[in-house]
């Protein structure tokens, strides 16, 4: 169980050591960011006991979560049509549809009291977790951590964007707790340049922080219909914005 885990960094990472891949590359991968004990607990709450809501851009433009027990109410036929259109719509512009949970929303709302995954919404928002990107990333400091857990399944994507956002978003980040991976089997975090062409693309990992600036080009690649395991992953933004608001 996770309460009888303490969740930590890993004691031996020097984020300093990160920042120069971060100012030349803008972005840096660091391995290992848990202790190991942390992440495969933390792996197993996403994988066996995280109530998982179909998350999609539909065609009018709208981000759409349907809740689990909504999702057996209206059957498959209807989420069939659903995903079909979600597909016409990213063929025309920007689009998605992952598995997801809100972290920041469920803990601020009460949603699912005592439930592990909130210790790790609190440990992205701990000083620790703040202090150890800021020291990579430079410039301001970040006051607070967006936290959406993710499972890609066979079929979903998350097509170009570069999150522009009104918002202070200082940077991006992603930690994957993917526990084993083909390449052909999609699911990339694809950085592109101006003109949409594919400059670098990064491998779902398992216990591995990904940084990144913001605004940038970048896409997730449809996940292979051949693919035997889950994409996995907790993504958002550090933000610069005061505590309280949205």
């Amino acid at each position: 169980m996770v309460e009888d885990v303490e969740l930590r960094l890993n004691p031996d990472l020097r984020p300093l050591e990160f920042r120069e891949a971060f100012e030349r590359d803008g972005y840096v991968q660091i391995p290992g960011l848990l202790e190991a004990r942390c992440a495969e607990v933390l792996a197993n709450v996403l994988e066996q006991q995280t109530p998982w809501a179909l998350t999609y851009f539909n065609q009018e433009a709208l981000p759409i979560r349907v809740e689990e027990p909504e999702m057996r109410q209206i059957g498959p036929e209807v989420l069939g049509r659903r995903i079909e259109e979600v597909l016409k719509t990213a063929s025309r512009g920007f689009a998605y549809i992952y598995l997801g949970y809100d972290m920041i929303d469920a803990l601020l709302q009460g949603r699912d009291p005592e439930h592990p995954i909130h210790l790790l919404t609190e440990l992205l928002n701990s000083s620790g977790f703040i202090d150890f990107c800021h020291e990579i990333i430079g410039g301001q400091k970040p006051t607070k951590a967006e936290a959406h857990a993710t499972l890609y399944r066979p079929g979903d994507f998350l097509n170009l964007h570069d999150d522009s956002y009104k918002g202070q978003r200082l940077a991006a980040y992603t930690l994957g707790f993917t526990r084993q991976w083909r390449a052909d089997w999609g699911g990339q975090l694809l950085f592109h340049d101006r003109d949409g062409e594919i400059v670098r693309g990064l491998q779902p990992g398992f216990n591995v922080l990904t940084l990144f600036r913001t605004p940038r080009p970048h896409s997730v690649a449809q996940v292979a219909s051949y693919a035997a395991w889950p994409r996995i992953s907790v993504v958002g933004w550090l933000r610069g914005d005061p505590i309280g608001q949205s």
